[in-house]
C-alpha cells in the first residue's frame, strides 16, 4: 500500500508583500505547517522596510520558500501575474493567492485547496459571503463597501459566485494559465474581479469555501477610494466589451457554481504557447 502524497504537493503559495517585514516571518511558518509539501512564493515589490532581504533570511533557510525580487510597486495583480507566472514556469499543478497580513487564515488552505486536489472545481473562492463565512473587525462603511462590490460586480457581469473581491483563492494550474494575463487590470478589487470573470467565461468550475475574514493584524489597510472607483468603472467598461463582442459570453452565466454542476468533458481551449502569459 502506498502512502498518499503529502498535503500541499504540486501546490504553489503566491504571496505578494509590500511592506510586510512584520508579518512575514509567521505568516510563512503557518503557510508551510498547513500545506507542509507545498512551495511558498514570497513576490516583493522592494518593500522599503527591508520584507524582501527577510524573505531571503527565511529562505536560506527552508528551502520551501523561494523569492521574487520585483524592481518596484506596480500594484497587487502586477505581483499576482508575475508570480502565477513564476509557479507556472516551475511546475505548479496548483495555485494559491493569500494576502500576507493575517487577514486569510493558513489554517483554511486545506479546505481551500481540496476541490482542485478532488477535481470537483478549477477555482475555489475563500467566500465571506457564503453560509459560514463572515468578517471580523470590519466598520459598518468597509462592510458595504465590499459587500456592495462583490453584489454589484456578480449582477453586472453575470458571476455565480457571491465574493468576487477577496483574494484568497485556489486555482488549477491549467485553468490559469488558459487566462489571457496580458491586458488584465491590475488594481487589487479589479485584479480580484477580472480574474474570476475571464475564468467564467472559459467555463471553469468555481466553488466557494466559508472563511472568517480579520482585518490585518499589523501596519493600515492598503484599500483606496481610488481602487474602489476603479473597480467600479472596470467592471461597467467589461459588460460593455463583452456587449459589444470583445469577450466571449459565459455559457453558464447565472448558472449553479461549479461544485454543483455535473462531471464533463473539459471544456477550457487550450493556451496557445506562443502567447506570453505574463503582463
Amino acid at each position: 500500500m502506498t502512502d498518499a502524497p503529502a498535503q500541499g504537493t504540486g501546490t504553489w503559495v503566491v504571496l505578494p508583500t509590500y511592506d510586510e517585514a512584520e508579518n512575514l516571518a509567521g505568516i510563512a511558518a503557518a503557510i508551510l505547517e498547513a500545506l507542509p509539501a507545498a512551495t511558498l512564493l514570497v513576490v516583493d515589490d522592494s518593500s522599503p522596510d527591508g520584507t524582501g532581504e527577510l524573505a531571503e533570511q527565511l529562505a536560506r533557510d527552508e528551502p520551501r520558500i523561494r523569492v521574487r525580487h520585483r524592481p518596484g510597486k506596480e500594484g497587487l495583480g502586477r505581483a499576482y501575474l508575475d508570480g502565477f507566472r513564476v509557479a507556472l514556469d516551475g511546475g505548479a499543478t496548483s495555485l494559491i493567492q493569500m494576502d500576507a497580513d493575517w487577514s486569510h487564515d493558513p489554517a483554511v488552505l486545506p479546505r481551500l485547496i481540496a476541490p482542485i486536489e478532488a477535481g470537483t472545481a478549477d477555482l475555489v473562492i475563500g467566500s465571506r459571503y457564503t453560509s459560514g463565512g463572515g468578517v471580523q473587525d470590519w466598520g459598518v462603511a468597509r462592510r458595504v463597501i465590499s459587500r456592495g462590490g462583490s453584489l454589484f460586480a456578480k449582477l453586472v457581469l453575470r458571476i455565480p459566485a457571491n465574493d468576487l473581491t477577496g483574494g484568497f483563492k485556489a486555482w488549477r494550474a491549467t485553468t490559469l494559465s488558459a487566462l489571457p494575463f496580458e491586458g488584465v487590470r491590475a488594481g487589487g478589487y479589479v485584479f480580484q474581479i477580472e480574474m474570476t470573470y475571464r475564468a467564467t467565461r472559459l467555463g471553469a468550475r468555481i466553488r466557494e469555501v466559508p472563511i472568517t475574514f480579520r482585518d490585518r493584524r499589523v501596519g493600515r489597510s492598503k484599500m483606496s477610494r481610488r481602487i474602489i472607483v476603479e473597480a467600479l468603472l472596470v467592471v461597467l467598461t467589461l459588460r460593455w466589451e463583452e456587449l459589444r463582442g470583445r469577450h466571449p459570453a459565459t455559457p453558464a452565466a447565472g448558472g449553479p457554481t461549479a461544485s454543483e454542476a455535473p462531471p464533463a468533458a473539459d471544456p477550457r481551449p487550450k493556451p496557445d504557447p506562443e502567447a506570453p502569459r505574463g503582463a
